[in-house]
């Protein structure tokens, strides 16, 4: 499980248009528009890796990790085995408690500090911003749109989706 954020200032990549005619992108000038909180499930000997995410305008704070935690244990299963990083929000009292609270049902495993390879969802969101290079979004609303349509898009790729966790060296055999 990771977050990412999604904006109008994205990173512009090249394009095709006609000699002595560049292409005119024009962005809304916002910084921090809409945020994901992105779990990737991994595969098993039942199911395909799936991809689940939710997404909200602004920041991520622990009533959003929160929501998301609610959200995926509803698609997911239970236990759910949640493993992240040491981002400020997982470890905040709301998240904690919430956790605590759900502790049949939730368990928390964090991954080594400043180790972002280890995570396959860091492909995901790689991924999902590359599809979003060029994007010129109108609004909040449009934004936020284009956001959720990738990460659905990458849903769908269940080979990309199991490449990640071969990506991040992490062994699954012996799923069920």
């Amino acid at each position: 499980m990771d977050e990412t954020s999604s904006t109008f200032r994205a990173r512009l990549s090249t394009t095709w248009a006609p000699v002595g005619h560049p292409p005119q992108l024009r962005r809304v000038s916002k910084r921090r528009e809409v945020s994901s909180v992105v779990a990737l499930v991994a595969p098993s000997k039942r199911r395909r890796a799936r991809l689940y995410a939710r997404h909200f305008e602004g920041s991520v704070h622990g009533a959003e990790v929160v929501t998301a935690l609610r959200y995926f244990h509803r698609k997911v299963g239970r236990p759910l085995v949640v493993v992240w990083d040491r981002l400020g929000v997982h470890r905040s009292h709301e998240v904690k408690n919430f956790v605590e609270s759900h502790s049949e049902d939730i368990v928390l495993e964090e991954l080594p500090a400043y180790s972002p390879e280890l995570n396959p969802e860091e492909g995901c969101n790689s991924q999902v911003k590359l599809s979003m290079l060029n994007a010129t979004p109108e609004s909040v609303t449009d934004l936020h749109r284009q956001v959720r349509a990738a990460f659905v898009r990458l849903g769908r790729r269940h080979a990309a989706l199991r490449g990640f966790f071969d990506h991040a060296g992490l062994s699954l055999r012996g799923l069920t």
